[in-house]
């Protein structure tokens, strides 16, 4: 059963920044780093914290999935939000690309 999870995001130009949200039964720690190239590192923390999956946010992509999953040595489930093709307009408004 699932009992702590991990969710790490982008949050460009910040320190990287940690939020638990303890339902009593379920922990979600909420990792936020300023670069995809700090994730590895955000995701191993949480897996040594004994987190049991890992799930990223949208802006990593496939190629930075692997790096976390590869960082982990595989140890838990990594999973990545993705949209589909009809949200890359409005996406590319949001985060300014």
């Amino acid at each position: 059963m699932l009992h702590r999870w991990g969710f790490v995001y982008l949050s460009p130009g910040t320190d990287p920044t940690r939020t638990v949200a303890d339902s009593g039964d379920r922990v979600a720690v909420l990792v936020g780093v300023p670069t995809v190239e700090d994730a590895p590192a955000a995701a191993r923390a949480l897996v040594t914290e004994g987190a049991q999956l890992v799930e990223l946010c949208g802006g990593f992509g496939p190629v930075h999935t692997a790096r976390v999953i590869e960082a982990i040595d595989d140890a838990v489930p990594v999973g990545a939000v993705s949209y589909g093709p009809e949200a890359t307009d409005r996406l590319h408004e949001i985060f300014g690309g």
